[in-house]
């Protein structure tokens, strides 16, 4: 039945249903189709489009909270599906699989217009994604780690001006988080000036790695070595200020942090020798 699939879309498929058809074909001697078959994992890209604005990424939370669909009573948790299919085989009564056959129906109805809504939604982040910043920096993410950085650029700087982000309805480690990521394209293009007033607003909120790009930048690129000394003194103060774990920045962990004391320290080292030296 699957000869004239050219792809299969699931939900969670890759991790828990397709090894285990796998498993069932070669329980049975057979050679598997579905290793043959590219697979989409909406699950996985659901992860990384919405983890910072809904917690939950069920497939049923996100036909609520992203294709505004809601299920009628008729519906059951997937988990009741086995139990109920165990019933219909010790007593033969198939009319409780009507709510069964109801939330499967549903199921694949709502995997079809997540897979295009998703699709229309990269293939236009900048307008179908406008309503939430968090959306717009999560799709940033995904375009930057995809290699397009102009398109990345854009959403982030779309997200910085977004109605939520002026009016602080998102956390701030979320825009800090938006601002540092967007310096360091304008610094991979060489756009120094406005990578360093980036950075600016991002080490005034405590951004430590936005204070060593400040160090760095005055060192090699300026040579200033007063500025560098200044920034990267800035960053151990403010490593060293760090108490309750909600204090830590991101990219900063209780584990790491040693780490990055030592290695600023080296950096500060190497920079009053260089001070010293002019």
């Amino acid at each position: 039945f699957l000869a004239p699939c050219e792809a299969i879309v699931s939900f969670n498929g890759k991790a828990f249903d397709i090894p285990l058809l796998n498993t069932r074909y070669i329980t049975h001697g057979w050679r598997s189709p579905l290793k043959d078959i590219p697979h989409i994992d909406l699950l996985h890209l659901a992860r990384r489009l919405w983890r910072d604005r809904i917690p939950s990424r069920t497939l049923s939370n996100l036909e609520t909270q992203v294709l505004g669909a809601v299920r009628t009573e008729e519906d059951i948790p997937g988990w009741m599906v086995p139990s109920l299919y165990f019933e219909y085989l010790m007593d033969g009564d198939a009319r409780p699989l009507r709510r069964v056959f109801y939330h499967n129906e549903i199921d694949v109805l709502s995997l079809a217009a997540l897979l295009n809504y998703m699709a229309e939604l990269l293939s236009d982040p900048l307008v179908i994604g406008n309503k939430y910043s968090s959306d717009l920096f999560a799709l940033a993410r995904l375009f930057e780690d995809l290699g397009d950085t102009d398109s990345a650029a854009n959403l982030y700087l779309s997200g910085l001006n977004h109605e939520d982000v002026q009016k602080n309805h998102l956390p701030q480690p979320f825009i800090i988080d938006a601002v540092h990521r967007l310096a360091m394209i304008h610094k991979r293009r060489e756009n120094f000036q406005a990578a360093i007033e980036l950075w600016m607003q991002a080490a005034d909120k405590k951004h430590i790695e936005a204070h060593v790009e400040l160090a760095k930048y005055f060192e090699h690129r300026a040579k200033e070595y007063h500025q560098a000394i200044y920034w990267t003194q800035s960053a151990i103060e403010k490593i060293n200020s760090l108490q309750d774990l909600g204090d830590y920045p991101r990219g900063i962990i209780p584990s790491n942090r040693m780490k990055w004391l030592s290695d600023l320290q080296y950096r500060l080292r190497r920079l009053e020798r260089k001070h010293s030296q002019r």
